[in-house]
């Protein structure tokens, strides 16, 4: 980065800071010697959903999981620069990392659900975290948990069933009100509809926009429908480097950069 390029960092840094909850400057991701992300820049908001867009294996998912150091399970990964939560370095050595993801919770391109109840699934975290140890206050969260995830009318007569028994939709939501139940601050979404039909899909992005009243939220997508519905704020990723990132709106309607323009009418991808 040069001199003009870490002032202009700098610059955003500070008037974002009332807003901003990850600032990530000039972070690059190896697996072993190949460079899957190279020098990325970008500001993760509060109350904002940032879309992370691009083709397959252009970065996306190793941005997001740099986030809450899903990384540090892959061997041969290594991660360099700047990633800052609320103004501290989340690679730092006295970072926690399981209070990390419990701040910076994950919904996965498939839904995981736990073979246990649908209670044990959302109550899990929470009780291993010690957040709740009398079952009063552990109901109170699962119902709570559901609710937010739009499940609770759903499975509130069934909280015994197997998630696994869930639909997919319905185990994505699983998922997210157990994401939900540890009171994390940012939410990550990799892919969360692509298993998903039309029906359910509408359904996770309608809990998407109600859920950003109360946290931050990254989604990678390969849907340019989702993304331009969903989203305030979209980075396109290309081989490895974010060529352009700013309000949805405007990358969709007005890009600045010719490739952002291409992949967006379908020329590449």
């Amino acid at each position: 980065m040069d001199k003009r390029q870490a002032e202009t960092a700098e610059k955003q840094m500070v008037e974002g800071a009332a807003e901003a909850k990850f600032v990530t400057r000039g972070v690059h991701v190896f697996y072993g010697e190949k460079e899957a992300i190279k020098g990325v820049d970008l500001t993760i908001y509060n109350n904002e959903v940032t879309a992370l867009i691009g083709p397959s294996g252009c970065g996306k998912s190793t941005y997001l999981r740099c986030l809450n150091r899903m990384n540090d399970t892959v061997e041969s990964a290594r991660v360099t620069g700047s990633i800052l939560l609320d103004g501290t370095d989340i690679y730092d050595k006295k970072v926690d990392v399981v209070q990390l993801r419990a701040r910076v919770g994950m919904v996965f391109q498939k839904p995981n659900p736990f073979p246990k109840s649908i209670y044990e699934n959302v109550a899990y975290g929470p009780k291993i975290h010690g957040l709740a140890s009398k079952k009063a206050d552990v109901d109170a969260i699962v119902e709570t948990s559901l609710k937010k995830a739009g499940l609770w009318n759903e499975v509130s007569d069934r909280l015994d069933t197997q998630g696994t028994a869930l639909s997919g939709g319905q185990q994505q939501r699983l998922c997210i009100a157990r994401a939900i139940a540890v009171s994390p601050e940012v939410i990550l979404m990799d892919e969360p509809c692509s298993a998903l039909d039309p029906i359910a899909t509408a359904r996770v992005e309608e809990l998407i926009d109600e859920l950003r009243e109360n946290y931050a939220i990254v989604i990678v997508t390969h849907s340019m429908q989702q993304a331009a519905r969903v989203s305030q704020k979209t980075a396109f990723f290309h081989l490895g480097d974010i060529v352009e990132h700013g309000q949805t709106e405007q990358i969709f309607t007005n890009p600045r950069e010719e490739r952002t323009r291409d992949y967006i009418t379908g020329r590449f991808g």
